[in-house]
């Protein structure tokens, strides 16, 4: 492949992308700007047609095919932003377009896909996962003849997307720092080798979700490698292996890389909204996210810093989730387990040593006579030091307690549970799983768990994301434990045992 930084820099100045795309606004995030002490911009590229900065790629891609290419067809694999922008734009220059998506794929984007590629578009329902979805469409391009778009590693399609840092320099000439997501790198690698040529001094700060940091796993390794697994949650950068284009470029133009985390980008989600009124997916927030963990990390004043809110394709149901975990990326809510005294009047007096703390959550059930475990959020205003300052004086009123706002358990499962203890003393291990969510999903899981080992405690909920997630508990004989190590194995299920987890400990496990 090898082009050169100037044959990507004619590439950007001629695809000819706005035959579909827009240039999307960069407004200030004013109210973002005040509380973080520098001007904050975003660049709106929920405002593409798809709702994506992937329409850009896709549609310059497709621009350079032959008359003979266009006749045959093309395909990809994509369950998300690459396959909604392909269907889009192959529908405007009439080309047959097969998108093969896994049949976990949310109906609302199966549906997205087929609306915007009209009578041109062709959905194909395949796999569980991307990986196999991918397989199938490589194989049906070398059946039929069709030419497969990739959804990044491509330099036409990075050259697409190099289009926002076009419209970024001329809106904002001034920037010291931008902040882009990194999935397969295509976004970065197209901003990065335009802006670096023609305003060498800005620095680029390349943004990865903790649960798919696979541009610091190519970094490390020298070159690209796929991660064992990936977190799903923000699935439009959830990438195992990032390209080996993409990568060249990034590896020498970014100048640093920033991981956020669930709850950050849930955060973030809400900084958007409350400056734009716009809901951001949660790949489309991990520049926010960024710019606020950067500016506490580095102590950054007065500076221009930009980000690019990259798509807004979330699935509603979703925003259950941000909405409970966002006040605890930004530290305006603590939860905590406490221990009470198990007599009448406890809880009046524990609400009273709060000091009038504002109490967002108080979970309980009676366990034994002698001691109460509570889960306890409350809001703050002061972020972790104040709840340090408050747990310093429940301490010096005698209750035991332990922060739980980083403990992924018990935000996620335990606090739905409280007080669950079995009535005898089992040989109860506990795992966390992950499972390809679809209909039914639940009950093939349950299907494939098997009967030999007994259930003693289940936890889910549906987050309305491509994975189901599952707490579950099994009365396990110390004898058979290496032959249910092999059945989980067997089963190919993301797997963890939690059960020294201290938010399982403190609430659910038994005396």
């Amino acid at each position: 492949m090898n082009i050169s930084d100037h044959d990507y820099l004619k590439k950007i100045l001629l695809a000819p992308v706005y035959d579909v795309a827009v240039a999307s606004e960069l407004v200030l995030m004013s109210r973002l700007s005040q509380e973080l002490g520098n001007e904050v911009f975003l660049k709106r590229e929920d405002q593409q047609p798809v709702k994506s900065f992937k329409l850009r790629g896709a549609y310059n891609r497709l621009s350079t095919l032959t008359d003979a290419q266009q006749e045959a067809g093309v395909i990809a694999a994509s369950a998300g932003n690459h396959a909604q922008g392909l269907a889009y734009g192959a529908n405007v220059k009439g080309i047959k377009a097969t998108i093969v998506m896994p049949e976990t794929t949310p109906e609302i984007k199966v549906d997205a896909v087929r609306r915007f590629g009209g009578k041109l578009a062709e959905v194909v329902l395949y796999g569980t996962n991307f990986d196999q979805a991918s397989t199938k469409a490589k194989a049906l391009a070398q059946e039929h003849g069709y030419t497969f778009i990739p959804p990044f590693d491509d330099p036409d399609v990075i050259a697409g997307q190099g289009t926002v840092a076009r419209e970024l320099l001329e809106q904002n000439a001034d920037l010291d720092i931008l902040f882009v997501a990194v999935g397969g790198g295509g976004l970065a690698a197209g901003i990065a080798v335009y802006l670096k040529q023609l305003k060498p001094d800005i620095k680029i700060v390349a943004v990865e979700s903790e649960e798919s940091a696979c541009f610091m796993a190519a970094k490390a390794a020298g070159k690209p490698v796929p991660l064992p697994s990936v977190g799903i949650f923000a699935d439009g950068v959830a990438v195992k292996i990032m390209g080996e284009e993409t990568f060249r470029l990034c590896d020498r133009l970014i100048d640093e890389t920033v991981t956020v985390t669930n709850d950050e980008i849930c955060g973030a989600i809400k900084d958007i909204f409350d400056d734009t009124r716009v809901i951001a997916e949660p790949a489309g927030a991990l520049s926010v996210a960024a710019i606020r963990k950067y500016i506490k990390q580095h102590n950054v004043k007065g500076k221009q810093l930009g980000g690019i809110l990259c798509g807004a394709n979330i699935n509603f149901h979703t925003l259950r989730y941000v909405s409970e975990r966002c006040e605890l990326a930004e530290q305006k809510e603590a939860v905590f387990a406490a221990r009470l005294p198990e007599r009448p009047g406890a809880f009046k007096g524990f609400c009273e040593a709060l000091g009038g703390k504002n109490i967002t959550e108080f979970n309980y059930r009676y366990g034994s006579g002698e001691d109460a475990h509570v889960f306890v959020g409350v809001k703050l205003k002061g972020g972790q030091q104040e709840f340090a300052l408050l747990h310093n004086s429940l301490g010096d009123k005698g209750y035991d307690c332990f922060n739980l706002s980083d403990n992924e358990l018990a935000k996620l499962h335990v606090r739905h549970m409280v007080g669950g203890r079995p009535p005898t003393l089992l040989n109860e291990t506990v795992f966390t799983f992950e499972f390809p969510e679809h209909p039914g999903a639940l009950l093939k899981f349950l299907n494939t768990l098997g009967e030999r080992w007994n259930i003693t405690l289940f936890h889910y909920r549906n987050h309305g994301a491509a994975k189901g997630l599952v707490l579950a508990g099994f009365d396990i004989e110390p004898a058979s434990r290496d032959a249910f190590n092999q059945h989980v194995e067997d089963l190919g299920y993301s797997c963890k045992d939690v059960t020294s987890d201290p938010a399982y400990q403190f609430f659910l496990a038994g005396e």
